[in-house]
């Protein structure tokens, strides 16, 4: 027996050495960063982004919803990559980004006449995030969803998942999509997804960050460049609404009306002068960057139907954030210059900081 055991126990690390741990693997992010370069047909001048030599793409989607399209890369190790294409310089793809009120993260939406999507992101019913970037992650999870049922079946378990900028976006959305269908049963159990977005926006506001955040910690990464502005947007703005239902704000007004009456005039003065502006700002913000861009987006998607907007524009970083931080070599290497919105966004100084990144967090 023990001259039949002593084989299988030497196989053990090699087995696990192809599976996905938890915590973030710089290796692992760079590989990412790398696979996005299979989007890139022409590459810039300058470039210096090589492609990935480990994984190899296998399929490639034709653009679906707003311009979006994804990817499936594999390895030899058992691993596949589900990789989702950023903005590209298609104005359609830059609406989706433009189309910015925030939906319900659970609810659904149709997408055309024949299908309607049923999703559920977080169970907080407070939880909201960005109606374009959900939209986008609706029309390419049907096509994702087939791809991973038949690597399963195939015997892959270990998914890796990412994108740059825009797609960074998507991943977070795409991430919870699938992790809810694995604990509703849609999706088996036994399938490890990791996350490396990149550069990412922020998807949602506090509750879904929230939400996000317990279900993925250790499993979902977005690195960012501490010098670059789109991590930053959208624009978030936060009204005494958008706090937990117990906080000091909620009964002001009340405790206002119990006040002398000069004290309660001046408290009232200053409240409304502070609270109104923003409820002003958010009225705005949904207008424009949800009913008005939404009016531009049905003329590339006739049949989309999507939930009522939320009243909140509370956008929050999301997940465990890897940041990078620039130093004098890389400032001289990427001058800045506001003629160049984009110097510290592409791939570039993105695998320029990652590749001297030394010390890995704890997870």
């Amino acid at each position: 027996m023990r001259h039949l055991l002593q084989p299988l126990l030497l196989l053990v690390p090699q087995l696990l050495q192809g599976q996905l741990r938890s915590g973030y693997d710089r290796d692992e992010a760079i590989e990412l960063l790398r696979v996005n370069m299979s989007f890139v047909d022409r590459p810039m001048e300058g470039m210096h982004v090589k492609p990935s030599q480990r994984f190899h793409r296998v399929y490639r989607s034709p653009e679906m919803g707003l311009k979006n399209m994804w990817e499936l890369h594999t390895d030899d190790r058992g691993t596949a990559v589900i990789i989702l294409r950023g903005t590209t310089v298609d104005k359609v793809s830059w609406l989706e980004n433009g189309y910015a009120a925030m939906i319900p993260a659970q609810g659904e939406m149709r997408l055309d006449s024949s299908t309607v999507f049923q999703y559920h992101l977080a169970d907080d019913p407070r939880a909201a995030v960005h109606v374009g970037w959900t939209v986008g992650m609706a029309f390419l999870q049907r096509d994702i969803l087939p791809r991973i049922d038949s690597m399963h079946a195939a015997g892959t378990r270990d998914f890796l998942i990412g994108g740059h900028s825009q797609g960074g976006a998507l991943s977070y959305l795409l991430t919870a999509h699938l992790r809810q269908l694995q604990r509703s049963g849609r999706l088996p159990a036994d399938i490890r997804f990791k996350t490396y977005a990149s550069a990412a926006p922020k998807p949602g506001n506090t509750a879904f960050a929230h939400h996000y955040e317990h279900h993925t910690h250790g499993w979902a990464f977005n690195t960012i460049n501490a010098l670059d502005w789109v991590p930053e947007v959208p624009m978030s703005l936060q009204t005494v609404d958008d706090f937990n239902m117990v906080n000091p704000f909620s009964g002001a007004k009340q405790a206002m009306a119990r006040l002398p009456l000069k004290q309660r005039v001046v408290a009232r003065y200053v409240y409304n002068k502070l609270d109104k502006p923003t409820r002003k700002a958010r009225r705005h913000y949904t207008r424009f960057m949800g009913t008005a861009a939404g009016s531009f987006v049905r003329r590339e998607l006739p049949g989309l139907q999507t939930p009522p907007y939320v009243e909140s524009n509370l956008y929050v970083r999301t997940g465990t954030i890897i940041t990078l931080l620039p130093d004098s070599a890389y400032l001289e290497r990427y001058p800045q210059q506001r003629d160049t919105p984009f110097v510290n966004h592409m791939l570039d100084p993105y695998l320029y900081l990652l590749e001297r990144w030394d010390q890995a967090p704890e997870p």
